[in-house]
């Protein structure tokens, strides 16, 4: 009996070992043992890994880069593509560290020429009047380089060298100035927040469109100035492997969203629905419903244009994975008339509701229609032809009595003659 029951303990174990193993401590190869429905639970719960995050930002991260000397050789999109707490910072150091530079050069020709042993002397005249140390230079460089000229400390014609380095600080002051300025003032007017007033529904949603089934998402922009000639983009991020085994990480496919037709080009002054037809050339031709929850996909949308204020190009961007793409839905119009204008409910910019769709892919919807007109034809063709054999039948039948009325007549004829002969 005790052999017994240890020969059961280990098999007990082994039928209640698959609910109590946690699938992310194992090895892979164990994790490929596992049942096929812990294997599909797992990949329900894993956090989808977006590649564009639903604000418009890339979720990529440059890693090993060696030859950082490149970021340099670009300093001013450098700086610009900084954070504001370090642009903020990098402003007031280049500044800090200039002024203090020429207050030392100041400093230096004061000690030099001996300008500060004779601090109070009437009869010398130093290279800079009413400079008698370090903090009067420094305080004489910010005055020089931002031109603000107090009229206290001034430098007089006896000093070649000072008369020199007010040149130089004067031309290097202006560049410093124009560069830190004007890269402040890209960093200000950068059209990144006008993409903030663009804006893309939650859902995208597939569903029949004059008998096609088409995926679609609505785009809407909240400011009452315009996006100037803006223009729309998609595209289908999936892994892929070719022909000859190669794996091909996130792979970009283009998705036609009006381009052969120009409908990718929007007046986008209400929002408007963007369409794409599930056709043989999407890579939604074969996808069905219970194939789309299965698939690791994302659609990243990318809405361009000008801003009519600036000028400059503005780029929105968005993303749907699998689990945001809704089969069998519509979007809630938006848009209605009002008492001599047109007003848009941004309340209901994401909502959705549930319509007839048919579950299968395109490919299959299309060959449903083609076997639905195939008997068609065929019934007619077979009438046709059946008509044909009948017309046949019926003229065969009357011409048979016709050739053997005339051959009898013909025989009475003859006979007739001979007895007139005889």
């Amino acid at each position: 009996n005790m052999a017994q029951i240890l020969l059961d303990a280990p098999m007990e174990q082994d039928v209640e070992s698959p609910v109590t193993i946690r699938q992310p401590k194992l090895p892979k190869q164990a994790r490929e043992d596992l049942p096929k429905q812990l294997v599909d639970k797992e990949k329900s719960k894993r956090k989808i890994q977006r590649y564009v995050r639903k604000d418009g930002k890339c979720n990529v991260h440059h890693g090993n880069v060696r030859e950082t000397y490149r970021y340099l050789t670009d300093i001013f999109t450098t700086l610009v593509d900084l954070k504001w707490r370090f642009n903020l910072f990098i402003f007031v150091l280049v500044y800090t560290v200039t002024w203090l530079f020429f207050g030392f050069m100041w400093w230096l020709i004061a000690y030099i020429r001996g300008d500060l042993d004779h601090i109070g002397d009437n009869q010398w005249t130093p290279c800079v009047n009413n400079l008698n140390g370090f903090v009067s230079a420094f305080l004489f460089s910010i005055e020089t380089e931002t031109t603000i000229g107090y009229g206290y400390r001034v430098i007089t014609d006896k000093c070649p060298e000072g008369i020199v380095l007010l040149l130089v600080q004067s031309v290097l002051g202006s560049i410093v100035n124009a560069f830190m300025v004007g890269c402040m003032f890209v960093k200000i007017s950068q059209p990144k927040k006008r993409a903030e007033t663009l804006v893309f529904s939650t859902n995208a949603v597939i569903s029949m469109r004059d008998g096609r089934l088409c995926l679609m998402f609505r785009v809407g922009d909240l400011r009452n100035s315009h996006i100037v000639e803006a223009s729309i983009r998609a595209k289908l991020i999936k892994s892929k492997q070719t022909k000859e085994g190669e794996f091909i990480p996130l792979n970009q496919t283009d998705m036609n969203v009006g381009y052969d037709t120009g409908d990718d080009r929007l007046f986008l002054v209400s929002p408007l629905i963007i369409c794409h037809e599930i056709n043989q050339h999407s890579p939604f031709w074969e996808i069905s419903k219970a194939q789309l929850s299965k698939e690791e996909l994302e659609i990243v949308v990318i809405l361009e244009g000008m801003v009519e204020a600036t000028g400059m190009t503005c780029q929105a961007r968005s993303s749907y994975v699998a689990s945001e793409i809704k089969w069998g839905y519509r979007f809630t119009p938006v848009l209605t008339l009002e008492d001599g204008f047109y007003e848009v409910d941004y309340n209901s910019f994401h909502e959705i509701y549930e319509t007839n769709t048919p579950s299968c892919s395109a490919r299959e919807l299309a060959e449903m229609a083609a076997r639905s007109r195939l008997p068609l034809t065929w019934s007619v063709a077979s009438k046709l032809s059946q008509q044909g054999v009948l017309d046949a039948e019926e003229q065969q039948e009357k011409s048979v009595p016709y050739g053997e009325e005339q051959a009898e007549r013909n025989g009475d004829i003859a006979n007739m003659e001979s007895e007139s002969k005889v």
